[in-house]
This record gives structure tokens, sequence and C-alpha cells, in this order.
């Protein structure tokens, strides 16, 4: 970690990961990921000058796998502080280790405590958590501060005050800045609506279910194997899923898992073509892939047919 020093409040240095919004777009189809227009020009703004960026959109869209991608793409770190309901700053920030804290005084015998506490709080005893991770780094880094929306109000205060300097005091150490500044991604689901302050200090994307002809191309991208007419059916029957009126609409992840399902199965080695050898008995039994909740799947048999 960074020893901590006396912090001038400059900002740490910007340095980019990318030239354009083309290298975005080459860059992140290398690892896989094919980004839109607005994706990449997003991903290009917020390297370029050094603002958070925070993506919604429903669950399964690609916003975590974005941040994966744009770490791949740039041999960066990838820190991930994943939110939930209760975080607090120990967890966001550092904890110290209390138990070897006390186990070294208790081995360094009888000392004043002016002296003891010098070796107590120090980078030894430190657990630093994702926030002071990623400040600390010196290298190229990416923090994901996933699914923001499960996270408290409070937190968000707190995440204002760090991503505005990128600096982190320790009351017993000193400040840590960083020297050079992460790129930072916020994902919410849109659970609850987020502080105005926040978004202010943010750039902002919404990544919605990719059209028919994007998820084909997603699908060629990562099941390799999957020919283009099984491809094709599934990707329409997944447009109709997303059209019911169901609790949990699928995602192109489940897309994906399904394809590999399918392909484990054998579907697409039957003779008919037309629909890449998927018959509404296998669509039936594996409608549990994409789809996790009963009445989402007893809706789905009802409106596909299958039952």
């Amino acid at each position: 970690m960074t020893t901590p020093a006396e912090y001038t409040g400059s900002g740490p240095q910007v340095v980019p990961s990318f030239t354009s919004v083309d290298d975005v777009v080459a860059k992140l189809r290398e690892t896989g990921y094919l980004a839109d227009d607005a994706t990449a020009t997003s991903t290009f703004l917020a390297d370029r000058l050094g603002k958070p960026l925070l993506v919604e959109g429903p669950a399964g869209v690609g916003k975590t796998e974005l941040a994966k991608s744009i770490a791949a793409a740039t041999d960066a770190e990838l820190v991930r502080l994943q939110c939930y309901e209760g975080i607090d700053e120990a967890r966001a920030l550092y904890e110290w280790n209390h138990a070897k804290q006390i186990l070294h005084i208790q081995a360094t015998g009888n000392r004043a405590w002016e002296e003891a506490k010098t070796d107590i709080f120090s980078d030894e005893f430190l657990l630093p958590r994702p926030l002071l991770k990623a400040i600390s780094r010196e290298g190229s880094t990416v923090l994901l501060i996933d699914e923001v929306d499960k996270a408290d109000v409070d937190m968000e205060g707190l995440l204002l005050e760090v991503l505005s300097d990128f600096a982190i005091t320790i009351p017993e150490m000193g400040t840590v800045a960083a020297q050079r500044r992460p790129i930072v991604l916020l994902t919410s689901n849109a659970t609850r609506e987020l502080s105005e302050a926040l978004k202010r200090r943010c750039l902002y994307l919404y990544i919605d279910f990719p059209d028919a002809e994007r998820e084909k191309e997603i699908l060629a991208s990562r099941v390799p194997n999957l020919s283009s007419s099984l491809s094709a059916e599934l990707v329409r029957i997944v447009g109709v899923l997303r059209t019911l009126d169901i609790r949990k609409k699928p995602s192109v992840a489940e897309t994906i898992d399904w394809a590999n399902t399918l392909l484990a199965l054998g579907a697409g080695e039957q003779a008919d073509t037309k629909r890449g050898g998927l018959d509404d008995g296998l669509i039936a039994r594996t409608l549990g892939v994409v789809l996790k909740h009963r009445p989402d799947l007893k809706t789905a048999l009802k409106e596909l047919k299958l039952g």
C-alpha cells in the first residue's frame, strides 16, 4: 500500500487507457464484449475525463461484465466492491486487525502507549478493503462498485467523499491519496433511486436488452459452436419471453447458458434445420435455465403453447 503522506488536494493523475471510441470497441471485442456506440463512447469518456461511469439497466445485460472486460482490455487490476444492504465503512474502506494488534502488544511486553501505537497502527495490521485497495494501487486499476442501489443511503455519502478526491484519511496514519486515478464503474439495477449528488459526479449509461441481431452476435462470440439456425430460434424465443408479464425477464447471460445447455443435450444435430433442431419438448424441459420462478414458467409454457 502507498505510504500515507500529507495530502495536497491536487487530485490523482488521469492516464488514458484508450486512444479513441473505435479503440474501445476493438479492445473490448478482443475480450468477447461487443460494445455498442453508446457503451463505447461512455467508456472512452470515463477513461479520458477521469469521471466515474454509472451504468444502469436490467439484471444480466452485461453491466458487471463491462467492468471486467475493461480491466482485461487495458491489462488493469479489477477491484470490486460488492454492495449490499447494511454494508458499512469498515467493509468498504479498511479495518484494523485487532486480534493481531493485541498479540503484538502482549508479545512486546510493557511499553508506553506512545511507543506501542507506532507499531500497531501500521500497514502490517491494516486490512484494506476495496476502496482503499483501488486508491492505493500504483498501477492501472478498474474499480467496480457493483449494485450500488442495494447499499444504504449513508454509503452514498462515503462514495461521494472518496470519488471526489480519490483520497482516504486513516486517522492513525494519515491520508492515502491515489497517484493514478482508477477507471470507476458503478452499476445499478435501479431498485431504488440514487441521490442526485452521486449522479452529478458520474457519467451515465443505460444498457438495455440487446436487439435480436446484437444478441445473435453475442451468441456467436460466446458460443461459437452454435448453428446460426439454432441461434436465431433461441433469440426469437427469448425475445418473446421478455415481452411477457413475468417476474424476471431472461438476461443475456441466461441466453448464453441456454445455448450451452441445448448444445450439451444435442440440439442442432437433428434434421430440422428450420428451427435449429429445437423441438417443443426440448424447450419445455430446459426453460428452467432462463426462467427461475414457477409462475414465470407457467406463464411461458402457456404463451408458447408448450403445455
